[in-house]
C-alpha cells in the first residue's frame, strides 16, 4: 500500500474573540484534534492577531485569528475543512497550499508577537537633535540686498544729475 505524500498547508482560523479569551486552550485543542485525526502533522500553531471584523459574522464584531502550518495528505484537506466548518467555535477558515514557503517564512513574527516585543522594550530617549547650520545669507537675502544696492546707485546717479 502506498503512503500519501504530505504537503505543507497554511490554515487561518477565525475565532470569536470572547471565546478565544475565555477558552484558549479548548479552541487550540479542537483545532489540533481535527488536524491530527485526519493524519496532519502540525508544524507551527500560534495566535496571529485579534482584529475588528469588516462586517459582523454571527453577530460578532471582533475576531481572533489562529495561524497553523501543517503537513497533510492532499485528500484530507477537504475533510479537515468540512469538520472545522461543522464546529460552531470557528467562524471562518482558509487553508492554502504553501509548498514554496521556507522555514524562515513560517517562523516570522506575527502582528501579536511584534506588539509584545515592542511593549517589552525599554523606552529609549531620542538623542538630542543636532542643529543644522544655516548659511549666513540665503538667496532671497542676496536678491534683496542687490535690489537695495541698485536703488541706492540709482538714487546717487539722480542726485549727481541734479547737481549738473
Amino acid at each position: 500500500m502506498e503512503t500519501a505524500v504530505k504537503k505543507l498547508y497554511e490554515g487561518l482560523f477565525l475565532i470569536d474573540s470572547a471565546q478565544a479569551a475565555s477558552d484558549w486552550d479548548g479552541i487550540n485543542a479542537l483545532i489540533k484534534n481535527i488536524l491530527e485525526k485526519n493524519d496532519a502533522e502540525i508544524v507551527s500553531m500560534r495566535k496571529w492577531d485579534e482584529r475588528k471584523l469588516a462586517y459582523d459574522i454571527n453577530r460578532k464584531s471582533r475576531g481572533t485569528y489562529i495561524l497553523v502550518y501543517f503537513k497533510a495528505p492532499g485528500g484530507s484537506v477537504r475533510i479537515i475543512e468540512r469538520e472545522i466548518r461543522l464546529s460552531e467555535r470557528v467562524l471562518r477558515l482558509l487553508i492554502l497550499n504553501t509548498e514554496a514557503m521556507s522555514k524562515e517564512d513560517i517562523e516570522k513574527d506575527t502582528p501579536v508577537m511584534l506588539v509584545e516585543k515592542q511593549s517589552r522594550q525599554p523606552i529609549v530617549e531620542e538623542p538630542a537633535k543636532q542643529e543644522v547650520e544655516m548659511p549666513e545669507k540665503s538667496v532671497i537675502d542676496e536678491i534683496e540686498e542687490f535690489a537695495v544696492e541698485n536703488e541706492n546707485i540709482n538714487e546717487t546717479e539722480e542726485d549727481e544729475e541734479d547737481k549738473i
